[in-house]
């Protein structure tokens, strides 16, 4: 499964955990916080200035490694 900008943040973490490394790499230390149980990962991405295509990209690569 490839994951895109529109899944939930926490959804994708509980199903890959290697991806909570490559959210906080990019800045996105908030995985426990409220929104991130509310936001899709290109809303969080958004919020904190960070380029969706890339992060995306990031973490689909650590879910195939």
């Amino acid at each position: 499964m490839k994951i895109t900008k529109d899944m939930s943040i926490v959804e994708v973490v509980q199903k890959y955990p290697q991806t909570a490394q490559v959210f906080m790499n990019f800045g996105m230390g908030c995985l426990g916080c409220a929104a991130a149980r509310f936001e899709n990962i290109e809303q969080g991405a958004t919020v904190h200035g960070i380029n969706v295509g890339e992060l995306i990209d990031a973490l689909n690569k650590a879910v195939e490694e």
